[in-house]
């Protein structure tokens, strides 16, 4: 799908384009999301770039993801998608910086294009261009890293607490396992983020050099990378500090997890020894004694059967009375 974005007064609408090959001149970005078979080719003749493919924005080497081709300016970051869902994922995105054009092409949904695009709707600046469209996408990107990290920092001291924190429910199997789930879903994420701020910084540091030379960029649009170059350091900074934490608060759940086992593994052996000497005796001498009332007793053998039901359900109810099941 393609959606063409141009400047009306103070904001920045997106047109209603019936027919591709009569491109507004004055559109400054080109959103392809999924494109179709046919509209990729199109673009290409109408801009006179060459659109990547889906194949080629998967390669992770640096040379295929940032480069120059026909006065075009190549950039691929890898961005976050579905973050509020149990299976959060990263998709590549493909920035490519023409004259006064930006042209994204991506296979999903990141977030930041639907808020820059709500956000541009209401207010731009007059002579908005694609330059200024790619400076308010970074930031975008930058800010939902940055909402995203602050999100599992706090997930991650909830974890904590209940880890250290004494609770009725300690030792509870089902309530370890949905923490170590949860330790693990954070450590997912923070690594996707971490990943994604990595491919960032890199896309601009990239647009910054290259154009350099040129002087394309303003005083204030200089500034402003200098700005995302800082925050993508320090959010890439503060993700290393969160996995670092989570890989500890990992190393202390499975910590408590073995103490649990150690002390239920401590009562089975106590209990073992407490039953050693009885047993002993029974072996050694079968009771088999002459004067045994038991043996003439009507109802011995349903008691029997009773003390053995017993001797079966007490372990069970205690078990589940101590959490241990």
């Amino acid at each position: 799908m393609l959606s063409v974005f141009a400047p009306s007064t103070s904001s920045l609408k997106r047109l209603e384009v019936t027919d591709l090959e009569a491109l507004p001149a004055d559109a400054v970005w080109l959103d392809l999301k999924s494109p179709v078979q046919g509209e990729d080719k199109l673009v290409e003749k109408l801009i006179g770039i060459e659109i990547p493919t889906r194949e080629d924005m998967q390669e992770i080497e640096i040379s295929s993801r940032l480069y120059i081709e026909n006065g075009a300016r190549y950039m691929t970051a890898t961005l976050m998608c579905a973050t509020d869902s149990s299976s959060p994922r990263t998709t590549p995105v493909t920035f490519i910086l023409t004259e006064h054009r930006l042209v994204t092409v991506r296979y999903d949904e990141p977030k930041p294009f639907m808020l820059v695009a709500a956000k541009l709707a209401r207010s731009c600046a007059p002579h908005i261009t694609g330059d200024m469209v790619l400076l308010e996408l970074l930031d975008g990107i930058i800010d939902r890293c940055a909402d995203i990290l602050e999100r599992v920092g706090g997930e991650v001291d909830n974890v904590s607490n209940e880890i250290f924190e004494p609770s009725a429910d300690r030792g509870h199997a089902r309530k370890y396992s949905q923490i170590l789930l949860t330790i693990g879903r954070k450590g997912d994420l923070t690594s996707k983020v971490r990943e994604s701020l990595v491919s960032i910084g890199r896309v601009i540091s990239f647009v910054t050099v290259e154009t350099e030379t040129a002087s394309r960029w303003t005083k204030e649009q200089r500034a402003q990378f200098k700005t995302q170059q800082r925050d993508v350091q320090s959010l890439t900074d503060h993700a290393s500090y969160l996995s670092s934490k989570i890989t500890f608060v990992l190393d202390a759940m499975l910590g408590v997890v073995n103490l649990e086992q150690n002390n239920i593994i401590k009562l089975f052996s106590v209990m073992a020894v407490v039953l050693m000497p009885p047993t002993l005796i029974a072996s050694i001498y079968g009771m088999n004694f002459r004067a045994m009332p038991e043996l003439e007793w009507p109802h011995g053998y349903p008691a029997a059967l009773l003390a053995m039901l017993m001797a079966a359900v007490f372990p069970y109810v205690f078990f589940k009375w101590k959490k241990w099941l």
